[in-house]
């Protein structure tokens, strides 16, 4: 089966700061949008922001933590496996803007099937994302 776009909808406090923060800072293209909704292009995959006034001006979506190899994954999240050399260009992207990473980009199970590089980062308003890349993305994207 040949691999399809992708449709996740995550909800933010502020429309204005989620298209500064994925259109502005993350240079994503802008689909269409509305008063209450943003269409993202991310990396070929329609990515959505619909605002929740519940969230507050300040306030975050919550997320919980599960532990995976020494580090605390946030769940729920969503994000983009990606080719290598584009993972490393959006680490060295992102680090400009994004000061607390959850888990800083670094290299999984480096020499081993399954090599990756990985990270982790929260939106402003809490939506957690992963960006992860493998070294042989055909062979290890679903390897055991």
């Amino acid at each position: 089966m040949q691999l399809t776009p992708f449709h996740v909808a995550v909800q933010v406090r502020d429309i204005d700061e989620a298209r500064d923060f994925y259109g502005v800072k993350m240079a994503l293209p802008e689909g269409r949008s509305a008063d209450k909704w943003i269409d993202f292009n991310m990396f070929g995959h329609q990515f959505v922001t619909h605002l929740n006034l519940e969230i507050g001006k300040h306030g975050k979506v919550s997320n919980i933590s599960n532990p995976v190899d020494g580090h605390g994954v946030p769940v729920p999240h969503c994000g983009v496996v990606m080719h290598f050399d584009d993972w490393e260009k959006l680490a060295d992207k992102v680090s400009v803007f994004i000061s607390d990473f959850i888990i800083e980009p670094y290299i999984r199970f480096k020499g081993e099937t399954g090599e990756q590089g990985c990270m982790f980062f929260t939106d402003p308003s809490g939506n957690a994302l992963e960006f992860k890349a493998f070294r042989n993305i055909e062979q290890d994207l679903f390897a055991k």
